[in-house]
């Protein structure tokens, strides 16, 4: 994943799905954080098509009662990280993906306007795995070359802009083992 190019916001080298739930970012809005977000379709349950079936607005919501509560749901992130390390990109990077939701950073509302929302399949009661750790940080230096505003201080968890709202990544997500990879060569 080293040789990652961008074209068109779109990375190369990982699954593409688009997400229909995207639009422009504000005019002049410069990105500057990264969200860090875990989710998994039936809660707790991993594999399968159902994250993407969420993010393109075509999730069977009778598949599972734990489903009922997306019907209609529009959401969307840029990057999603399998447990197996697979990478699927949904929406381009300069974009902005539905993923924050209502959301504060610093004074500001709608983090989905300046930010980068990266999934990784998990959920708050099972560790991520170390492929998914390796991956995260390949892409969030990545990232950072081209958000260069994007240091490790505006890189947090999707519970520190929506308290309350909000639990993910979860207390199973270990900050120091991911940061200190991201700041080791």
């Amino acid at each position: 994943m080293n040789n990652i190019l961008i074209s068109d916001n779109w990375l190369r080298d990982v699954r593409i799905i688009s997400s229909p739930n995207w639009d422009q970012r504000p005019i002049g809005t410069k990105i500057d954080l990264l969200v860090i977000h875990s989710i998994s379709l039936p809660p707790g349950e991993f594999g399968g098509e159902w994250i993407n079936d969420l993010f393109q607005n075509s999730l069977n919501t009778k598949a599972h009662p734990a489903f009922a509560a997306l019907s209609g749901l529009k959401v969307s992130a840029h990057l999603l990280i399998r447990r197996d390390g697979e990478i699927i990109q949904y929406v381009p990077l300069a974009a902005r993906a539905w993923h924050a939701g209502v959301s504060q950073f610093q004074g500001r509302d709608k983090c989905n306007d300046f930010s980068v929302g990266i999934e990784l399949e998990g959920c708050d009661t099972i560790p991520f795995t170390t492929i998914q750790y390796t991956k995260l940080v390949q892409l969030t230096r990545i990232i950072q070359k081209i958000y260069p505003a994007i240091t490790l201080e505006r890189i947090v968890g999707h519970n520190q802009i929506a308290p309350g709202r909000k639990t993910d990544p979860g207390p199973l997500f270990d900050w120091k083992r991911y940061t200190q990879k991201l700041n080791s060569n």
